[in-house]
């Protein structure tokens, strides 16, 4: 399922045009991205979290080359899922 599909999904289970539920979707990402820019966590009870984790400076190997390259340290967003989805998906 791509971004188009999921409008299409919302409009069809919730009854809104397609621009409205493309707005209700846009909506929700741009709300989880700017909460996991202030660094909140996004939880939502029986689907999932999304979150921040911080990944520290460290050293890798180009596989192309063997030579040693520095990686920097960063923030990745990530998404924990709830019991509810588990067990639907299972």
């Amino acid at each position: 399922m791509n971004k188009q599909d999921l409008i299409g999904a919302v409009a069809e289970s919730s009854g809104l045009s397609r621009s409205d539920a493309t707005k209700a979707v846009e909506g929700i990402f741009e709300a989880v991205t700017a909460a996991l820019k202030r660094g909140d966590e996004v939880r939502l009870v029986g689907f999932g979290t999304f979150s921040v984790s911080s990944r520290k400076a460290s050293t890798g190997r180009n596989p192309r080359t063997g030579e040693t390259m520095s990686i920097k340290a960063s923030t990745q967003p990530k998404f924990r899922a709830g019991k509810s989805l588990k067990d639907a998906v299972n």
